[in-house]
């Protein structure tokens, strides 16, 4: 239940001495991983360190990919198909997890255009038409991303849609050609 809903509650936690109320918070901060993050980032941190995270990301999800590189094969077999869709939704609950603490959404759609790309470019056969399941669930995760990141890219300023959109329109003419109806 919320606190939201349960009025007698937070009238009853209003009302307690400011050094209880401080223990409950931080007791209840520790509880929730997410919003201990959020809160390190906006009280702690400043655009300096914006900055910072944004690489840290952008380096992880280079390391991730070229990991992919080196394990998953172009070839369309089952165990291809399946270690990139994980290595794919690895990458992508890294940058769900950047946007979620910091909110910046222009770092968010370049990475989720990134990831796009240099999968897309980097293993073509295996967003070809197939019969295979796990080639299906890839096809529809990738489908499920272009379409996020579309919707997103649209609300944009257009001066960033203008810096972003050789990306965007390289991935679309890609889902395009290769029959991912997004």
């Amino acid at each position: 239940m919320s606190l939201h809903k349960n009025t007698i509650l937070k009238e009853a936690v209003l009302s307690l001495a400011q050094k209880e109320k401080d223990k409950l918070l931080v007791r209840l901060i520790n509880k929730d991983k997410m919003l201990l993050k959020q809160l390190q980032f906006q009280l702690l941190e400043d655009k300096s360190d914006l900055e910072d995270r944004i690489e840290r990301l952008k380096k992880s999800l280079e390391t991730l990919l070229s990991i992919a590189e080196t394990s998953v094969k172009n070839i369309p077999i089952y165990s291809n198909y399946s270690q990139l869709n994980a290595l794919l939704r690895q990458a992508s609950g890294m940058i769900n997890e950047h946007e979620k603490v910091t909110k910046d959404k222009i770092s968010e759609i370049e990475c989720r255009l990134y990831l796009l790309k240099t999968s897309f470019e980097k293993f073509p056969k295996l967003f070809e038409a197939t019969a295979i399941s796990s080639g299906l669930k890839l096809q529809k995760y990738a489908i499920g991303r272009i379409k996020n990141v579309t919707g997103k890219f649209d609300k944009l300023h257009e001066d960033i849609q203008f810096d972003l959109y050789a990306e965007m329109e390289f991935i679309l003419g890609f889902a395009m050609k290769h029959g991912m109806s997004y």
